[in-house]
């Protein structure tokens, strides 16, 4: 930190209007239009602690049975489902959703919608993680079609980064 207030004060005196260096940042800063539903980008100072949540996908609505496969539901129940299991793993590890800065969205295409996948579905569950007025915060994010996903059934996986300040 002492050499960021020695840059600082270098730059007053040259009367430069020059910003901060990027090491010198303090938190996280998350580039975006107002009303979009994702960042365009999202700057992580050095020194942050990061975590990677590997791929997730929902619970089963209804399990398997010896008689019949696991139901999992749409993309929107699977959407749900699927990011309230990323917010129990980042707790787990005293990150909340706030701190995601970069997600991966994996949809299948949905059989019930002619086999493309259910953008407008997953975004209905997003935004009810995402950008609330509980949970501001809109994590750079890209969402791909895929053929497939490992379990059979599962129309989503969605895999994040968090980053957050070290506690002191």
């Amino acid at each position: 930190m002492k050499l960021c207030a020695a840059v600082a004060a270098l730059t007053l005196i040259a009367g430069s209007a020059l910003a901060p260096c990027a090491w010198c940042q303090t938190s996280i800063h998350s580039y975006r239009a107002p009303d979009a539903p994702i960042a365009t980008s999202v700057d992580v100072p050095a020194g942050f602690e990061t975590l990677y949540v590997s791929g997730t996908t929902a619970d089963p609505v209804t399990p398997a049975t010896p008689t019949s496969p696991a139901v999992f539901g749409a993309t929107e129940q699977q959407t749900d489902s699927a990011l309230s299991k990323i917010e129990a793993a980042l707790k787990a590890r005293g990150f909340g959703p706030g701190d995601v800065v970069k997600m991966t969205v994996y949809l299948v295409g949905d059989p019930a919608n002619g086999g493309k996948m259910d953008f407008a579905s997953m975004m209905a569950a997003y935004k009810r993680h995402y950008g609330t007025p509980d949970q501001p915060n809109r994590p750079a994010r890209t969402t791909v079609q895929v053929v497939s996903l490992a379990g059979p059934g599962a129309l989503v996986e969605i895999e994040v980064v968090a980053a957050r300040k070290p506690a002191s």
